[in-house]
């Protein structure tokens, strides 16, 4: 093990005690509720940063810090705010069209269950993939600037050719939104609504591991693949 792996999971094992020990924990959920845009940004703005550092030390068998990884912090902290907005707009949207008789669930034993499935299923089969996309452009346009994006420019044939949609497309699409972020987000949306962003912020954590085997995998397919061309949700949401 490297000296990194150490740093990297102390400040992981430093933002969870935040959120356990009683005298932060308060504080925290305090924040989340008087300000659950602002605090979607913060969770996000970190610990999705560090999903993302720990698939490249997987990809790479090293520590690297990739180009711009300020602007990467800054793109993962603004899509953590949006995906705080769009938990309780799917969740809303979900119960209405559960009690309008347009999904199954209502009155059942299952409803809790039906309610959290279907909002998660709805919110990754149209805006996660939406999300996913625009962050992987926006990590391509940072790459290709070399992190410098507001002195250089990038025309759009070269900032659309340098995706690797192939990847996006089949593993990101096809593979993770089914069988990892609709369950995953299934079981977020069983917790109380001040948990919700926060453990998907800690998913994209756990995301860094099939970032790093998407990233192979985009490469049998491409063979120059760079660091910005598998997605993380975020998912996230993704």
């Amino acid at each position: 093990m490297k000296r990194g792996d150490f740093v990297w999971a102390a400040v992981i094992v430093f933002v969870l005690a935040l959120f356990v020990v009683p005298a932060t924990h308060g504080v925290l959920m305090s924040w989340t509720r008087s300000s659950p845009l602002g605090m979607g940004f913060a969770k996000f703005a970190v610990l999705a940063s560090m999903g993302e550092l720990l698939s490249l030390r997987l990809r790479e068998r090293d520590w690297v810090k990739p180009a711009g990884f300020g602007w990467r912090v800054l793109v993962w902290g603004i899509l953590g705010a949006l995906i705080a907005l769009m938990f309780p707009v799917f969740n809303a949207g979900a119960q209405a069209a559960m009690s309008l008789g347009l999904l199954p669930g209502k009155g059942t034993g299952l409803q809790t269950l039906a309610i959290a499935f279907w909002t998660s299923t709805l919110m990754n089969v149209t805006f996660g993939p939406s999300m996913m996309c625009a962050h992987r452009i926006s990590d391509a346009y940072i790459e290709l600037c070399g992190g410098h994006i507001l002195t250089r420019r990038v025309s759009f044939t070269d900032l659309i050719s340098h995706v690797n949609w192939h990847s996006f497309f089949g593993f990101v699409i096809g593979m993770t939104v089914p069988f990892v972020w609709i369950p995953a987000h299934t079981a977020t949306f069983l917790a109380p609504p001040e948990y919700r962003v926060l453990i998907a912020a800690f998913l994209s954590i756990v995301f860094g591991a099939l970032l790093a085997y998407g990233a192979k995998v985009g490469t049998k397919h491409k063979p120059q693949t760079s660091a910005g061309d598998v997605e993380v949700v975020e998912s996230a949401i993704s």
